[in-house]
């Protein structure tokens, strides 16, 4: 069966994370995803090992985990842009596209040509989805933009950590993360526009925008306080208790939704009569006395290891969780269960696990055709299939050095 963007062909001249993972969501929709890349390197992230994939002698190989997390399935095509003919064959492959996504500087693309202008009027159907960090306006317009940096402008660091600590940045590049989702949302929705009006259309996309968009409960009780919120590290600043516990060998983690899963909670750890307790009859005022609250929980949590808390507290349906490192996550039976794991077939000759896509439909499955593409490997077959162009103009072009 087909996906359902198996009628979509996106060009994605974007590089390391943002831009590929808008496009990988695309193409495990169906979506065709042709990657332009330079000739010889490559997007950036080919370079940013190690960890590298293990090749069938256990070996690594050239290939990195880093590029491999946010590029499979897609076809990838060596063309140099610097070159008028690498700029020619991108505006042909772009006139059969749907979809075009870039991460360039502002303007960057103005001078091949291969700005959304320029595009417009050889197809006006495009949707032209470009990611910068600040956008195509305002100030700080003509800046560089990098997820760490913009976690630490977009409010996300100062949220995060212990309140005595220093502000951190989180586990994963979410600023690229958040971005990345929501080009793909975007295009999804230019496209759904295109059916109605035939016409495509520009996208300016911020990775400091997204980050800020993402602050949302914080951004709200800033907004309700006048006062911005202080790093809580594991607790929550809305809801008691909700937070990280330390049990006799770890951690697990506890979030009370209600009085009712606090009276459960209670009773769980041999405190019932703390859920009649004035000062926890409410979330308000288990706010308010935070210190008491987690002083009796973590009592009697300590006592414990971290198995026999987590089977207590899940007996009498208190939500809980242990604190998984990466491996637990892909042994854990939810996860299998949900296949969140693939292995996919690699150039290699070995196969390459990625984390698979968390989207479900009923009609159009999600599905994988291979790992992330090496160099160039699709080069050839886009350059006749899509363009039309000939055993001897393709090695014309290889000659010199366009392709």
């Amino acid at each position: 069966m087909d996906g359902a963007l198996s009628h979509i062909r996106a060009l994605d001249l974007s590089r390391v994370l943002a831009g590929p993972w808008a496009t990988q969501t695309l193409g495990d929709m169906g979506a065709e995803i042709v990657k332009v890349e330079r000739p010889g390197k490559g997007d950036d992230t080919r370079g940013w090992g190690p960890p590298f994939l293990p090749g069938p002698d256990g070996r690594p190989t050239a290939e990195t985990a880093y590029f491999l997390s946010a590029n499979r399935g897609k076809k990838s095509v060596c063309i140099d842009m610097a070159a008028p003919r690498g700029q020619e064959l991108v505006r042909a492959l772009a006139a059969k596209s749907d979809v075009l996504i870039e991460n360039f500087k502002v303007g960057g693309l103005a001078r091949y040509g291969l700005d959304y202008a320029s595009l417009r009027a050889l197809n006006p159907r495009l949707v032209y989805c470009s990611i910068t960090g600040f956008g195509q306006t305002g100030p700080y317009a003509a800046r560089g933009g990098y997820d760490f940096m913009i976690q630490a402008m977009g409010g996300a660091m100062s949220l995060t950590g212990e309140p005595d600590g220093e502000p951190q940045k989180a586990g994963l590049p979410i600023s690229d993360l958040f971005c990345g989702m929501y080009a793909a949302v975007a295009i999804l929705a230019a496209l759904a526009w295109r059916e109605r009006s035939g016409e495509g259309q520009h996208i300016d996309l911020a990775l400091l925008d997204s980050t800020v968009a993402m602050l949302s409960t914080m951004a709200a009780n800033y907004f309700a306080t006048g006062a911005p919120p202080d790093r809580l590290g594991n607790a929550h600043p809305n809801v008691a208790p909700y937070r990280l516990y330390p049990t006799a060998d770890g951690h697990i983690v506890v979030t009370i939704g209600n009085n009712g899963q606090f009276a459960q909670l209670c009773a769980a750890v041999g405190r019932p009569e703390c859920a009649a307790d004035p000062r926890f009859a409410s979330n308000a005022d288990r706010l308010a006395n935070r210190g008491a609250l987690d002083a009796f929980i973590g009592a009697a949590l300590r006592a414990r290891p971290t198995a026999a808390c987590l089977a207590l507290l899940e007996e009498r349906g208190v939500p809980c969780a242990p604190v998984n490192d990466i491996a637990a996550v892909f042994a854990d039976p939810q996860v299998m269960h949900r296949g969140m794991k693939a292995e996919l077939p690699h150039a290699s000759g070995r196969a390459a696990a990625h984390a698979g896509s968390p989207l479900r439909f009923s009609r159009t499955p999600v599905r994988y055709t291979d790992s992330a593409p090496t160099l160039g490997a699709h080069t050839d077959s886009v350059l006749s299939g899509v363009l039309g162009l000939t055993d001897d103009e393709i090695a014309a072009l290889r000659a010199d050095g366009v392709i």
